[in-house]
């Protein structure tokens, strides 16, 4: 099995406090390095359930990029601070992305996606995402609509085939080109929750908790690669479907591209004596929160959740194969999650 590095954040956690940090997790022996402990006086203060910390995690030649919530920090492989770059229209930053000398960031403060320039350490371009309809609402109102729907087709199993959350309501959502170094971007804004981006083949990839699907950006036009229900997060073409963390689920799930689920594995739960800081509430912290996901060649799927967890999955196994805890604080949650080679 590999070895992994990831990063954690601490929801709740209070200034002065560890804020989470960074691991190397060897999932063939279990062995557990604490490399960095992110307790910087200077952590920004945003973010639901202060969810603070380092975010996402991409490996650049001899160099480690960490995301947190408005800056990009750099490491070398000694996990030195080396720099840190930052932009009036990142914020809320969650997943990060490298693909031959480009950074992805999403901006989760601006409904954007950012892209920075490794080799000449500049951002340089910027996509983002507005709509004058709450997709949050009508994403609700689809996902009550398809129970109803369902109910009734009990007596008319014609509508056992209608699904409202596979309607194309972002039909209207309008993909926004703009200059991360000027003044003229977009205003502060939050209504998908873009919280994963991938880049292939030159094309960006990214959902969000409200997306309503995988999306991709090609030649800088908008086009809906599968549907996806909401609160999903690392969303990521796989096989010939796509693999998420089915986060409200408790679950890692793979589904075809036209939304039907194929597999499903479960979350790790513990029993709540077990846990530390459980009392809190579900909003601030709350165990089997599926967040971080790699996939191998060999057919290993590699998930984070909370208590800070790695776990190990393949299909044909109905449980995780393997489970790491890195801590059984319910309040420190896996983040980043990438592959490390020593």
């Amino acid at each position: 099995m590999p070895k992994v590095i990831t990063s954690s954040v601490i929801r709740s956690a209070h200034q002065g406090e560890s804020h989470g940090g960074v691991y190397l997790v060897d999932l063939e022996t279990d062995q557990v390095d604490q490399v960095i402990d992110w307790d910087d006086g200077t952590i920004s203060w945003e973010g639901r359930g202060g969810d603070r910390g380092l975010r996402g995690i991409a490996l650049y030649r001899d160099k480690i990029y960490l995301a947190s919530s408005d800056t990009i920090f750099v490491f070398d492989r000694n996990f030195s601070f080396v720099n840190s770059y930052t932009n009036r229209y990142l914020k809320l930053c969650h997943e990060i992305w490298i693909s031959g000398n480009s950074l992805f960031l999403t901006s989760t403060g601006f409904d954007s996606i950012l892209e920075f320039d490794l080799f000449n350490e500049s951002f340089v371009r910027g996509y983002c995402l507005r709509s004058k309809k709450s997709p949050r609402l009508i994403i609700t109102i689809q996902d009550l609509v398809t129970k109803l729907l369902r109910r009734m087709a009990r007596k008319i199993p014609s509508l056992s085939r209608l699904d409202a959350r596979k309607l194309r309501t972002l039909q209207k959502v309008r993909l926004n080109l703009f200059d991360p170094n000027s003044h003229e971007g977009p205003l502060p804004g939050d209504s998908f929750h873009i919280n994963s981006v991938q880049s292939r083949k030159g094309e960006i990839i990214f959902s969000g908790l409200y997306t309503n699907g995988l999306f991709k950006i090609a030649n800088n036009g908008l086009k809906r690669v599968a549907p996806l229900p909401m609160g999903t997060h690392n969303a990521q073409l796989y096989k010939s479907g796509v693999i998420f963390n089915w986060t409200p689920m408790g679950k890692v799930a793979y589904q075809n591209l036209v939304g039907g689920v194929q597999a499903t594995f479960p979350i790790k739960r513990y029993p709540k004596a077990e846990l530390l800081n459980s009392n809190l509430p579900k909003d601030h912290a709350t165990q089997s929160f599926g967040r971080g996901l790699l996939t191998t060649e060999n057919g290993l799927i590699i998930g984070g959740s909370s208590p800070a967890t790695i776990s190990v999955y393949q299909f044909g196994s109905p449980e995780a194969i393997k489970t790491i805890t890195l801590t059984m604080d319910v309040r420190n949650a896996i983040h980043g999650l990438t592959f490390w080679q020593d």
